[in-house]
């Protein structure tokens, strides 16, 4: 096969075969019309899976990672066509739908079309309407692993598979799959799944400043939990139980990691790794047996509730297990708006969880929103209020707090979508209509240039604070966190 000039973007590319698959992360921006202003994006693992699970298969399977590689739309189209391979995947998320619906269209008509993502699960029925989308031959819901490697076999599989729909091109009909196909397509055992094929991502594991190798991986799959904002909400995902990995599986993928290419960094990307007591006592029992705090740190997510509950034994272990900073959803100060949100958390048990955390020198990321739904200025207050407070709090403690601030969109599938919509306030198709966030003098402010990776919104006021206070508030939170972490690098770097 005659290789296109770029083909050496598409990772773990054969030039030798045919390319069953390729899969594209569609980029976030059409880079053609702006500038890339961040210079680290996460790797898709997902994408990696299918990749990895299909070559263990024996398909010829390659991942172009356009957001990686910041390519323009345009180019993305001309190199999957140069390459003609029998199947094109496209993750379908809902900031980035409509770049994914302009590769769709372009893409020559004989290659076929798959597609999934969350945005696939929660709005199938116009997806499979969009024209661009004409191609389609089949939509995947859930984890595809499985799926994935049945329809690239033979594609007429589609009709006993659980969870695959399509459109009949001549009637126009949308068909699905048998629904009682086998259910283990749609909640994959992860203890049988292999490693990941780390030849599948463009960056990982990559160099981070601190000199380390890091490395990106998946301990659990499912949350528990009902956020009524977010998409990986039980109540929107009725066909995925919460499957947390054996911990010699766990520790296997570590220490292959570090054999194979000598990492000591590792962030478990979960929807929600520490979520338990018994699932944290299980997996620091197992680091501590394999002494992995003597040679590794990790990254993870936590949920505040859990951790206000756990004694200081267990919170000692992760420490003596490596782990250095822990992401916690803390969404909002206002106990009001968290109890919409049904996080089931409250401000003061975030003080306490941050403070017993950052006692023992675990860092801790905190996430909030601004602009939520029915939020008064009240609220929005008490949300600024806590990000100083838990900043003072942790300024003369071993380990430091850090924000990250996005302003509130709301994502289709989840309860608040269906809230706003239900309200007949709120046009469903201007609530899909994401665009970068444009924070009020931004220019050259090195610490607003970055967020374009995660800074979407739909410009719409959701509650009592108008959208450009909104913005104002969330600059103001972004450089001050901004300064304080070149103060701190300073200060560190005098001190040594």
């Amino acid at each position: 096969m005659p290789l296109t000039p770029d083909a050496g973007l598409i990772s773990g590319y054969d030039p030798s075969r045919r390319l069953d698959l390729v899969l594209v992360n569609t980029p976030i921006r059409d880079y053609a019309q702006h500038a890339r202003n961040h210079g680290f994006t996460l790797p898709v693992l997902g994408m990696g899976y299918l990749a990895t699970y299909a070559a263990v298969h024996g398909l010829a399977v390659g991942v172009l990672d356009a957001e990686a590689h910041a390519l323009p739309v345009a180019r993305v189209v001309d190199l999957v066509n140069g390459l003609r391979p029998r199947w094109v995947g496209l993750n379908l998320l809902s900031p980035t739908y409509e770049l994914s619906a302009r590769i769709a269209a372009g893409l020559s008509p004989d290659i076929r079309l798959m597609a999934g993502g969350h945005h696939a699960k929660a709005m199938p029925a116009e997806i499979l309407q969009d024209q661009r989308m004409r191609h389609l031959t089949a939509l995947v819901l859930g984890e595809a692993e499985t799926r994935v490697t049945e329809l690239l076999a033979d594609h007429q599989r589609r009709r006993r598979l659980p969870g695959v729909l399509w459109r009949e091109p001549a009637t126009g009909r949308l068909l699905a799959g048998d629904p009682s196909g086998a259910p283990h397509h749609l909640a994959p055992d992860v203890n049988r799944l292999p490693y990941l094929d780390r030849r599948f991502l463009a960056f990982d594991p990559y160099r981070a400043a601190d000199g380390r190798l890091e490395a990106n991986l998946v301990g659990a799959r499912g949350c528990p939990y009902d956020c009524s904002f977010c998409g990986a909400a039980v109540s929107s995902n009725p066909d995925v139980t919460v499957r947390i990995r054996h911990i010699n599986s766990i520790l296997g993928e570590l220490h292959h990691l570090y054999r194979n290419h000598q990492v000591t960094a590792f962030r478990f990307v979960d929807d929600l790794l520490l979520g338990s007591r018994r699932g944290m006592t299980t997996l620091m029992e197992g680091f501590r047996s394999e002494r992995v705090g003597d040679w590794a740190v990790w990254d993870a997510t936590g949920r505040i509730n859990v951790l206000y509950r756990c004694r200081d034994r267990l919170l000692d272990l992760l420490v003596a297990g490596g782990l250095r900073e822990l992401a916690l959803g803390i969404e909002s100060g206002s106990p009001r708006v968290l109890a919409r949100l049904d996080k089931r958390v409250h401000p003061d048990m975030t003080r306490t969880v941050v403070r017993r955390l950052c006692e023992r020198g675990i860092n801790v990321k905190g996430y909030v929103m601004l602009g939520l739904p029915t939020e008064t200025v009240a609220d929005l207050d008490a949300t600024t209020r806590l990000v100083r407070e838990l900043w003072y709090l942790t300024d003369r403690l071993p380990g430091r707090f850090r924000v990250s601030a996005f302003e509130f969109r709301p994502y289709p599938g989840t309860r608040e979508w269906d809230r706003l919509v239900a309200s007949g306030r709120f046009d469903p198709r201007r609530l899909c209509r994401y665009a970068a966030v444009d924070l009020p003098d931004c220019g050259e402010d090195e610490p607003l240039r970055s967020r374009d990776e995660f800074g979407f919104s739909v410009g719409v006021q959701f509650g009592d604070v108008p959208v450009n206070e909104i913005r104002r508030r969330l600059a103001s939170l972004l450089r001050e966190q901004h300064h304080r972490q070149d103060a701190a690098f300073d200060a560190r770097t005098s001190s040594s």
